[in-house]
Parts: C-alpha cells; structure tokens; sequence
C-alpha cells in the first residue's frame, strides 16, 4: 500500500465516526474564542435569528 492510499484509509477512519468531529469542532471553537477573548478582540455569534458582536469580557472562558 503506498502513502497516498494510506492517506486515503486515515481519512476514512476519521469521517466515519461523527462524535469524534463533533469533539473536534467543539474544542477548535473553544480554543479559537479563547484566543480572541484573550488578544481583546471581538467575535460575532448567532443569537436568535440574528448576528451579535460579543465583546471580549463577554466571552466565555
């Protein structure tokens, strides 16, 4: 089996299991807001129906 097709089995492996991508998003998210929070910056967030700014104190750590 050469790499590509390795690759490709890793890949696979990876998608077929739902809970662990969800894992994965959640602790991105996680880790990025906290790199805002933590340089002062903002973010925008979707609160019912509509696109807020949360300022950095207003990120949960």
């Amino acid at each position: 089996m050469d790499q590509k097709e390795k690759n490709k089995d890793k890949i696979i492996e990876a998608f077929s299991n739902p809970e662990n991508i969800t894992k994965a998003l959640v602790q991105g998210v996680r880790e990025a807001l906290l790199k805002h929070k933590q340089a002062g910056n903002s973010v925008v967030i979707w609160r019912d129906g509509k696109a807020v700014w949360l300022e950095p104190d207003e990120i949960l750590s």
